[in-house]
């Protein structure tokens, strides 16, 4: 059974009271809170609700935030947990600090639990008591079926959450997987539509851990968001907005001189990113959690972990250099173990960029290829793809965010010369693509009429992709049972105001033993 790597328990205890932060992590005694005006007060002190995360089948994080009226104070916290929503018998319970080198954030990996089980959780702090969480550990014995949302890119500017809130209705799901994009870091006015009145607190673009722990703040307080934690378990990976739009290990496109050093910019980012998501703390990201026989699925660090720059153009003579990587070599090395070591029949693969060879020259001449993706990576891809079609490693699925689009790919690579579009022949693997939760789609700029006609386009130029929006926000429902793999698009009706209809957009499915896409018969 793979299960994602654990701290140790005196690692995890020195990162729970501090003993790892500096004392510049201090809160000045006049601090005034900026998104002290969101709060609702009725959930005072826990303004930013419960989350869980990183499902094993013995364990799970559960987190939290307490706001305090008095600043570098040790404040104390009880936690319990139950099978019950009532908590008419805790399962376990205990008590422990936070202080500002946190945040006041609270994290607790809760062990001894059962296996495929419902539990529920809430934190008690101040004399108050949070509201009630629920999550969900992973199975160990075979299941008739998983089922996971999977989403990405959530720009507070652009809209309210309400793909977050609709799933957060749903029935509690195994998992939520969320590929990247959690927040975004511009000012005011530089990347969204502020006439619905959201406005990006701090107002300028984040740099310092003091921003990022206040972006990160203002997003929780979102009833999307503080919903969709409370209800469902989520495995988080950071793509680049959690630090700087197309961010590498040694830079960012949206870094500048003027704006600091970056790795100081990076480890802030980094530390207040483990500090408000609720996962375990190691010094890398990537990781793989096993759900029994029907499914692994390995979280990709594509970002921070190995990328090297990318280039500037298709005719850069080091394009096809060896040495330019996404993962890093010791990453890629554990992916490739990985992919060969998995015995469960699902290789699902928490992927942030698409993988996927895409020609754009017919709708965006000007970027025949997209060079922040795997296109921009051409050697590694074809190690990777080599790796998966010499061991014959069979039902592979990419989960891609990033291009705030939907896609359904029959994942191939020199299309033009080795894809059969109708025998799906040269597809090594699929790619389902999630929308974004509220980042801008082509229509908030350009008319939808023309958007699809671009779709149109771009699916007769690339015939392995199945299925393309990029006009609507949702979230895919990924259905695994051990014949199939189906996955749902749903949007939402509005971004602009909060609480909205959603619509199932396509239904697609893929045949285990398969690369063939097909429209779901209803």
């Amino acid at each position: 059974m793979k299960i994602i790597q654990n701290l140790s328990v005196i690692a995890f205890i020195a990162v729970l009271t501090g003993a790892c932060s500096s004392s510049s992590d201090q809160i000045p005694d006049q601090y005034i809170d900026p998104v002290a005006s969101l709060y609702d007060p009725s959930l005072k002190p826990f303004y930013h609700g419960v989350a869980s995360g990183d499902p094993l089948p013995d364990r799970i994080i559960i987190w939290t935030r307490v706001t305090p009226e008095e600043m570098n104070t040790r404040i104390a916290v009880a936690w319990e947990i139950a099978e019950d929503p009532i908590f008419s018998s805790i399962y376990k319970s205990d008590t422990l600090s936070t202080t500002a080198h946190r945040d006041y954030t609270v994290k607790v990996d809760v062990d001894g639990l059962q296996p495929d089980h419902v539990y529920y959780y809430r934190f008690n702090a101040l004399g108050k008591t949070s509201i009630t969480g629920r999550t969900k550990t992973a199975p160990v014995e075979t299941k008739d079926e998983l089922q996971f949302a999977v989403v990405s890119c959530s720009n507070w500017e652009w809209g309210y959450f309400n793909a977050y809130a609709k799933i957060a209705d749903r029935p509690v799901l195994d998992a939520v997987v969320h590929l990247g994009d959690y927040i975004y870091e511009y000012g005011v006015g530089k990347y969204g539509d502020t006439t619905i009145g959201r406005f990006n607190l701090p107002s300028h673009e984040i740099v310092t851990l003091q921003d990022y722990r206040t972006r990160y703040s203002q997003y929780r307080t979102d009833l999307g968001a503080r919903r969709i934690h409370q209800q469902h378990p989520f495995i988080t990976i950071w793509d680049d907005h959690e630090v700087a739009n197309n961010s590498y290990t040694a830079g960012a496109q949206n870094h500048q001189q003027e704006e600091g050093d970056y790795e100081a910019r990076k480890k802030a980012a980094r530390q207040a990113y483990y500090e408000w998501l609720p996962i375990r703390e190691n010094r890398i990201l990537y990781r793989s959690i096993s759900f029994g026989p029907l499914a692994d699925l390995f979280m990709l660090d594509e970002r921070l972990e190995g990328r090297t720059k990318p280039v500037d153009s298709l005719s850069d003579p080091q394009y096809y250099d060896e040495s330019r990587t996404m993962l890093g070599a010791d990453q890629l090395q554990w992916f490739e173990n990985q992919l060969s070591s998995s015995k469960a029949i699902w290789k699902l693969i928490g992927n942030q960029v698409i993988f996927s060879d895409i020609d754009l020259s017919q709708v965006l001449p000007s970027m025949p290829r997209n060079l922040d993706s795997w296109d921009g990576y051409p050697a590694e891809k074809k190690q990777i793809k080599e790796h998966i079609v010499n061991n014959r490693i069979r039902d592979v699925v990419f989960l891609t965010g990033d291009t705030h689009a939907s896609w359904a790919i029959e994942v191939a690579t020199d299309v033009a010369n080795t894809y059969d579009p109708i025998t799906s022949r040269g597809a090594f693997a699929i790619e389902f693509g999630a929308p974004s939760i509220s980042a801008a789609n082509s229509n908030e700029r350009t008319a939808t009429e023309e958007v699809k006609k671009s779709e149109l386009t771009l699916l007769n130029t690339n015939p392995h992709i199945k299925y393309t929006n990029n006009r609507d926000h949702g979230y895919i429902l990924l259905t695994l049972t051990p014949q199939s793999a189906t996955s749902e698009w749903y949007y939402v009706e509005t971004l602009r105001q909060e609480g909205s209809t959603e619509f199932k957009g396509e239904t697609l499915t893929v045949q285990r033993g398969t690369t063939s896409i097909r429209k779901l018969q209803d």
